[in-house]
């Protein structure tokens, strides 16, 4: 681990990758150092950010004597998620993993999830599991609009689109819950630390294919309740 000052409150935390950085949020989560209000980790760091007053030095020196032990991970609650698998990158998807369609989708509802940080977008998490045969590369083009709901996957990554934005991740399929919503306390279902399970509905006729364009209706509720807001990068 490296560890560094961040400004006047604040102590960066470098690790080697992901794993190590899963490790050392499970470790702070269990037992943060004194001063500590909030804990936000990425795929190679972990940043703390510190109480009004708090010591940054004392800080940095807990966190550096720390031995995070690999394959922990935070706790923060389970989340299922129901999906219809009607992506239309399903089948690109089989043929990189060389998978069958059903094995693609008994691979992504059958594996636990956890959602390791939250980047890109509010309410996006970038979920992870133990079952390498999911990695894939992103799409080579990406799409320049991908509908609220979408189930998606890219490297190491599973994900849910929170809302319509552009995105270039691969999509497995759809769901109608609601990911992020100012009106909720807290807005993400998806933070740090959740456990999540994938179930799968049955796809309708109409939306096979469709990277879950059946969700209009959830758009438009969801831009009302945000004032028209969309997101304006990529994933």
């Amino acid at each position: 681990m490296r560890v560094l000052r961040c400004a006047d409150s604040g102590v960066l935390v470098e690790v080697a990758d992901l794993g190590e950085a899963l490790a050392l949020q499970a470790a702070l989560a269990e037992d943060p150092p004194e001063g500590v209000s909030d804990i936000v980790p990425a795929a190679r760091t972990v940043l703390l950010r510190m109480d009004s007053g708090g010591d940054v030095d004392a800080v940095a020196a807990a966190v550096g004597r720390l031995r995070p032990r690999r394959g922990r991970r935070a706790a923060a609650g389970e989340l299922e998620v129901p999906v219809q698998y009607d992506g239309r990158d399903l089948a690109d998807i089989a043929e990189l993993t060389g998978l069958s369609e059903r094995e693609v989708v008994r691979a992504h509802t059958g594996a636990e999830w956890t959602v390791a940080f939250c980047g890109f977008a509010p309410g996006f998490g970038y979920l992870v599991c133990d079952d390498t045969r999911l990695h894939v590369p992103r799409r080579s083009e990406a799409r320049a609009r991908v509908p609220a709901g979408a189930v998606a996957l890219a490297g190491e990554f599973s994900g849910i689109y929170p809302r319509a934005s552009p995105g270039g991740w691969q999509l497995l399929g759809s769901t109608e819950l609601v990911t992020w919503d100012l009106e909720r306390d807290p807005p993400a279902l998806l933070r740090p630390g959740v456990r999540v399970r994938f179930r799968e509905e049955p796809p309708r006729p109409d939306r096979r294919g469709t990277a879950g364009t059946g969700a209009t209706r959830r758009d438009a509720r969801q831009a009302q309740s945000e004032g028209g807001t969309r997101a304006d990068a990529g994933s």
